[in-house]
């Protein structure tokens, strides 16, 4: 199972969430923002992963971050098996909300 870290209040963690949230048995999302445990789990694996470096250093966040199967850790969704919010193969959120496809 991938573990996904999130908050829903970010626009391309709320993209990817659309794409999960009925595929709870191949993803867990954990949205940071709704316990203090889960923003603590996230900020342990920021502060200790270089993948983030480079994030930290130009001042972002680092999500939506992923636990992949194999323990390795990414902030590129495609890793994941998922598209990311803004390439040329993602529709936007009014878009998803709407149940429009293949846009």
């Amino acid at each position: 199972m991938i573990r996904i870290y999130g908050l829903h209040t970010c626009p391309y963690c709320d993209y990817v969430y659309e794409q999960v949230k009925d595929r709870t048995d191949e993803f867990e999302y954990i949205d940071i923002g709704t316990h203090v445990r889960y923003l603590g789990e996230f900020m342990r694996m920021r502060d200790n992963d270089p993948v983030f470096d480079h994030l930290k250093a130009i001042g972002d966040i680092g999500i939506p971050a992923f636990v992949l199967e194999d323990g390795r850790i990414s902030t590129d969704p495609a890793d994941a098996g998922l598209i990311e919010y803004g390439s040329a193969a993602a529709c936007s959120l009014e878009d998803r909300r709407s149940g429009r496809k293949g846009c």
